[in-house]
């Protein structure tokens, strides 16, 4: 049983993202998303109380798909320099790709910034920990200068948050990749150790 709820949940939520993302928030109701489920009303109110508490639940499910890709770099097996690159791109990337996926809902995303931001803290501090463990085998490797591990991957993270807008918009520059490129060297030249 347990099985089918959680089939349930994910398809109405999943159906909920879509319609989201097709007409915004403001313009899809519970009864929407209950006809595009084919699962009813009823069904729809046992998982959630109202709108806004699906939506909730749409952004818990993007964010943690934009981490669990995040997360797929660190599990690769190379070395902390490149994977720190690697990390950085995909973050990127993973954001691009999830808001321009999700069309009208991306408004409202940039709208209700700080419930966003209020459900991503828990993935963000994932993601310090992810970023730690990478400085902290620079380090070891003596790839990376000794630092402030807990810092800097503090400074990284939010430094990569404060890019995401221009990223996505592409208001960076006209050559997006070269750019993509120079803000991960940007990044590196600060704690790379001289070759």
């Amino acid at each position: 049983m347990p099985e089918k709820t959680s089939r349930t949940k994910k398809l109405l939520i999943e159906v909920a993202r879509k319609l989201f993302a097709e007409r915004g928030k403001k313009n899809v109701t519970m009864n929407d998303i209950a006809e595009a489920s084919g699962k009813g009303r009823r069904t729809l109110y046992t998982y959630f109380k109202n709108k806004d508490e699906i939506y909730k639940a749409v952004i818990d499910s993007e964010l943690i798909k934009i981490f669990q890709q995040i997360q797929s770099v660190s599990l690769e097996k190379i070395e902390p320099d490149i994977k720190l690159t690697k990390h950085i791109i995909k973050h990127l990337d993973a954001i691009k790709e999830t808001v321009t996926r999700n069309g009208s809902l991306k408004a409202d995303f940039f709208r209700d910034i700080y419930e966003v931001e209020r459900t991503r803290r828990k993935i963000d501090i994932q993601e310090i920990e992810l970023i730690k463990d990478i400085l902290t085998e620079g380090i070891e490797k003596h790839l990376f200068k000794r630092m402030n591990v807990e810092l800097s991957s503090i400074v990284i993270l939010y430094a990569l948050k404060g890019l995401e807008v221009p990223y996505i918009r592409q208001n960076i520059g006209s050559e997006f990749e070269k750019n993509k490129n120079s803000i991960v060297d940007f990044v590196l030249a600060g704690i790379k150790l001289d070759s």
